[in-house]
């Protein structure tokens, strides 16, 4: 069986060929592993986003606590004077029979 061997041009041309196609993928590769950590970033942001709404979320229901506190002090406050009249017409009524009744 004759020997075959390859030419030298035929060599070089390989050589070449097989570095553009590791150019090619290398440079690939680098785009893949700059959109991997530009998906970490976006991981780590909505992370901290999600934190600050938890966090805004339970002050919104605090605040929704205090105003509903405060909301309800006029009427608090109402029921107080409400009582007294209603408490001073009664005394009054009561004290006008006993001192009718007395005499």
């Amino acid at each position: 069986m004759p020997e075959q061997y390859v030419t030298v041009e035929l060599h070089n041309e390989t050589i070449h060929r097989i570095d553009d196609e590791n150019s090619r993928q290398n440079a690939r590769l680098s785009a893949l592993e700059q959109g991997l950590k530009e998906v970490n970033k976006i991981t780590v942001s909505i992370e901290r986003l999600t934190a600050n709404i938890e966090t805004m979320t339970d002050e919104i229901k605090r605040q929704g606590q205090r105003l509903d506190e405060i909301e309800k002090k006029p009427a608090k406050r109402w029921d107080v004077v409400i009582t007294g009249a209603l408490s001073a017409i009664v005394g009054a009524l009561m004290a006008a029979m006993m001192s009718g009744l007395i005499r």
